[in-house]
């Protein structure tokens, strides 16, 4: 049997990404957090963390951490069922999704569900290709993600499409566009882009303009401080419809080609764990994408 108290210390550590800190959250000393973790890896026979900066599970750590996070939840549910929610207190509840979708649409949707239950929400975010890795290495019960393919011991459902505009300022377009868009007046006009793992902007060149090569980018990881770069006239870059309806009402952006888009598929990915919090979370964000995000089936 697996002692719990070593696997709540090796996952506050890794929750904390210092020994210190999580000795700090349990109300132990370093020492004693340290001979948990210790212990544990003698336990399981394996290393369990990688001493680095940052500290990061090893394989056999990404799956003791998720099977932490699945107890935690169950035994929330239990406590719950048995009357002891009050002595319980919040459930946290740890979800990977991608900027676009917190800013926009994901704390509407995940209102209801907020409204119903004691939860604390942890969320990872990074771009929607790259979210799996958070639900692999067990940091996160689900996420939201750009793939349809679901990973071994998960399940996939479709949420929708969002739809990407490339949008300029007036003052950009006069300024790069002004003889028209092209490949050379492209090369010239510099990109905002989220981080180095954003993709939309390679995407929109290469179906447009067949395009595959280096740019001028602006690396912006906030998703409002990336439309308010392209809207003060400092570049060129893929905005969801969501995000940049009111701005292109007030003319502040346009397109830089009207009616070319990117539209990108989201997916709930999730661990196959039968809790109702889990079926809840799934059920109001499904709710909520059918009624705000384009069907999957809309490309046109």
């Amino acid at each position: 049997m697996i002692d719990y108290r070593q696997l709540q210390a090796f996952a506050t550590v890794l929750e904390c990404q210092s020994f210190d800190k999580a000795a700090q959250r349990l109300h132990l000393t370093q020492s004693a957090v340290s001979q948990r973790v210790k212990q544990l890896e003698e336990r399981i026979g394996q290393l369990l963390i990688v001493r680095s900066q940052p500290l990061h599970p090893t394989p056999a750590g990404q799956q003791l951490l998720r099977h932490f996070h699945q107890i935690k939840l169950l035994q929330s549910e239990l406590l719950d069922g048995l009357g002891d929610a009050y002595e319980q207190g919040f459930t946290r509840l740890s979800i990977g999704l991608n900027a676009d979708s917190l800013e926009t649409w994901f704390m509407e949707a995940i209102d209801p569900l907020l409204q119903q239950s004691p939860l604390l929400l942890d969320l990872r975010v990074d771009d929607q290709d790259q979210t799996h890795h958070f639900l692999r290495q067990g940091e996160v019960i689900g996420c939201i993600s750009s793939s349809d393919q679901p990973i071994q011991g998960g399940s996939c459902v479709a949420l929708g499409l969002t739809r990407y505009r490339a949008l300029i300022s007036t003052e950009f377009r006069d300024r790069y566009f002004a003889k028209g868009v092209d490949t050379e007046s492209l090369l010239r006009a510099p990109a905002v882009v989220f981080n180095q793992r954003d993709e939309l902007q390679d995407r929109y060149l290469k179906t447009y303009f067949d395009f595959e090569g280096d740019y001028f980018r602006h690396l912006v990881p906030s998703s409002n401080a990336f439309v308010e770069l392209i809207a003060r006239g400092h570049g060129w870059g893929m905005v969801p419809d969501q995000q940049s309806q009111a701005l292109l009402e007030q003319q502040r952006l346009v397109e830089l080609i009207p009616g070319n888009c990117i539209d990108v598929p989201l997916y709930w990915h999730s661990w196959n764990l039968s809790t109702d919090t889990g079926r809840r979370l799934t059920e109001v964000m499904m709710a909520y994408c059918r009624a705000h995000l384009l069907p999957l089936s809309d490309t046109d």
